[in-house]
């Protein structure tokens, strides 16, 4: 699992607004950068990564959320959501195909075509959960929500009466 990245300039002695710019833009900034080859399946650790990072900048929006103007943090929270949920949907598969998968290694060669049969229709389920999860990584969409992100860090910014 990649690592939450370090904060810049983030200080004990910042205020609440200035902490929620610095904490968002990064979180923001990790969600895009994890987006690369998630819907690769022969890889699942992308999305892993990708769905952490997800989580992290939800913690984030909701801890800062009086930091915000209530349209734009209610219009980027449930764009983060969305994300989360179609990662997750995959995910589940990706966890239960491998669950299988080690599970048919260790039993006797005639039991297996069984277990096979279901890591096919988990392997079906994830294509179709892939499918539904690529309009939510489409570079264009989460360019959008890093700018609807970058626009609520300025009103932080803002808000505490510096520029962004």
């Amino acid at each position: 699992m990649a690592r939450a990245r370090p904060i810049p300039d983030l200080a004990a002695d910042d205020a609440y607004a200035s902490a929620a710019a610095k904490i968002v833009a990064v979180r923001a900034r990790e969600v895009a950068d994890h987006a690369h080859d998630v819907l690769d399946v022969a890889d699942i650790e992308h999305l892993h990564d990708m769905r952490v990072a997800t989580r992290r900048l939800r913690a984030a929006l909701e801890i800062f959320e009086p930091c915000f103007p209530p349209k734009e943090f209610g219009a980027a929270l449930a764009q983060v959501k969305a994300i989360a949920d179609a990662l997750g949907e995959r995910r589940d598969r990706d966890i239960t195909i491998a669950t299988l998968e080690a599970f048919a290694g260790a039993m006797p060669s005639p039991d297996r075509p069984g277990v096979h049969t279901l890591i096919e229709r988990q392997r079906a389920e994830q294509a179709e959960a892939n499918e539904t999860l690529a309009p939510f990584v489409d570079p264009g969409r989460l360019a959008a929500l890093s700018e609807l992100l970058f626009e609520l860090v300025a009103a932080a910014d803002e808000a505490r009466g510096t520029p962004a």
